[in-house]
């Protein structure tokens, strides 16, 4: 008899992941958690191979929403016939509003759960993989806050952090609050650790996320907790970017005003949703201010902050809008004067108190609107762009931000404002890295971007968020990882002559 065994040990494949992320800033930082805890169980990022499992993280705040999911779906259906073993796991907004109705609709779904119970996500494959059946659980309460699970990071330079899931408001076209739930804060002390960890981790940018930002807060009693976060964020060494979405106008005080002017990390910018600028529509929509206090909180950011870029959201079409309410949000676009705005056509969610309203405004009338409307802040996003020709812009390069870069010999950033800037480096030049900041200057203007072609004037500064990168490509590539060093240390100097990942960009090339 012997004791020791010398056949091989067999060993289970490592199953690999992919996670398509639809909607807004929150599913984005949903899907990093989900990655994350997938991770956490074993399961590695499919990189340019097919998928043994796609998670598809979704929104239900728009019409198309639907169309969307079922769409991806019919496409994987074929796929995991093919594949052995392949899963398909569908999450976030739209499995909270429909439930059961997705496996009715594509039954080869394996697994369907809410925003609720992210981190069960694991668990619910691998029991659909025991059981041989589809697993459905919708939590109506929140399991765990997102932010104590597992992260797998979509940028080493800069990251996401909640401050609160859910929303209190009341908005008669929005499904967020029956999906998201009530609002849910953290304590302020795990929202400065979790930013400390990226901080630590190599990030030099941060934005804070919540469904409604600035009424953080008030679940602990404090009403200027908020203004009282961005400062103490903006004491975190090493932490150079800060920036927030979304507030409500609502609750936007002057404290939070104060807390951007006085506070260096926090970026002048200022994402503020109009929705409409009719004091009728806005009154039907239940948004509690009307269109004379949101150009008065404008007035307000611009006099402490005379450089702040402002954006916002607008709806077209909401029931009942009639062309003098139309006319209005024209008058409150023009006035505003925003560097850009999301604008979106009104569509029925059903569950939502708007999509019984009566008169629906017809599909044809609200297309006009919207191409006007669209066309008017196209013009007011170009002025204000040229506004910016000729200034000097620190720019936090980013990794993929530009579509035409490569056709165009240029690389891309974000202006302390959070405009796009595409900008040129001198031939012979070495590149910066995703996360070092660069000065040059603004040379042209285009509604979306800013266009920065004098590479001479470019200078580069390395950061800890390049080192972080540099770091993340070596691993990536099975190089040996050196000791990391801060920006500016003999280990980046040394290191400077190489750039990993991006090549030299020479004009013509």
């Amino acid at each position: 008899m012997t004791l020791l065994d010398d056949r091989p040990v067999q060993t289970a494949p490592v199953r690999t992941y992919e996670v398509r992320t639809f909607g807004c800033q929150m599913n984005v930082h949903d899907s990093e958690r989900l990655s994350g805890s997938l991770e956490a169980a074993g399961y590695v990022r499919a990189d340019g191979v097919e998928a043994d499992v796609v998670v598809i993280n979704t929104c239900a705040v728009r019409e198309n929403a639907d169309n969307k999911l079922y769409g991806n779906l019919g496409q994987l259906a074929s796929i995991k016939r093919g594949h052995e073993g392949m899963q398909i796991a569908v999450g976030g907004c739209l499995a909270q509003k429909d439930k059961n109705v997705i496996l009715e609709k594509a039954p080869w779904v394996d697994v369907v759960f809410g925003t609720h119970n992210m981190g069960s996500l694991p668990t619910l494959l691998e029991r659909a993989r025991h059981n041989g059946e589809a697993q459905l659980e919708i939590l109506e309460s929140l399991e765990v806050f997102p932010s104590t699970l597992p992260t797998r990071r979509e940028s080493t330079y800069s990251g996401w952090v909640s401050v609160s899931v859910g929303c209190n408001n009341t908005c008669t076209f929005c499904i967020v609050p029956s999906l998201r739930g009530k609002e849910k804060d953290r304590r302020p002390g795990e929202i400065l650790s979790e930013v400390q960890a990226l901080v630590d981790d190599g990030a030099i940018e941060v934005t804070l996320l919540g469904q409604n930002v600035n009424s953080y807060g008030v679940e602990f009693g404090d009403r200027g907790a908020f203004a009282k976060l961005l400062r103490a964020a903006g004491r975190i060494e090493g932490l150079q970017r800060i920036r927030f979405t979304s507030p409500h106008p609502a609750a936007f005080t002057d404290d939070v005003i104060d807390a951007m002017a006085e506070t260096p990390s926090v970026m002048p910018q200022l994402h503020m949703p109009l929705q409409s600028g009719s004091d009728r529509i806005l009154k039907a929509m239940r948004r509690s201010y009307r269109s004379e206090r949101f150009l008065g909180i404008l007035d307000r950011v611009r006099d402490r902050i005379p450089d702040a870029a402002i954006t916002t959201d607008i709806i077209v079409g909401f029931p009942g809008e009639t062309e003098e309410d139309f006319a209005e949000t024209l008058r409150v676009v023009e006035q505003s004067r925003f560097s850009s705005a999301f604008t979106f056509q009104y569509s029925i969610r059903p569950g939502t108190p708007a999509a019984t309203l009566p008169d629906q405004v017809p599909k044809a009338l609200v297309q006009e609107r919207y191409e006007r409307l669209a066309a008017l802040q196209d013009h007011i996003s170009w002025e204000e762009n040229r506004a910016q020709v000729g200034r000097e812009v620190e720019l936090l390069v980013s990794s993929a931000d530009g579509r035409k870069d490569a056709d165009t010999h240029r690389l891309t950033g974000r202006a302390r404002d959070g405009r796009l800037v595409h900008f040129a480096i001198a031939e012979g030049g070495i590149a910066p890295r995703p996360g070092d900041l660069v000065r040059t200057v603004v040379t042209d203007a285009a509604p979306y971007h800013l266009i920065a072609d004098a590479p001479a004037g470019v200078r580069i500064t390395p950061t800890r968020a390049g080192d972080a990168w540099d770091r993340a490509e070596q691993e990536s590539c099975g190089v040996p990882t050196p000791a990391a060093g801060g920006a500016g240390t003999g280990a980046t100097a040394s290191r400077r002559p190489v750039s990993l990942g991006i090549p030299l960009r020479r004009p013509g090339q």
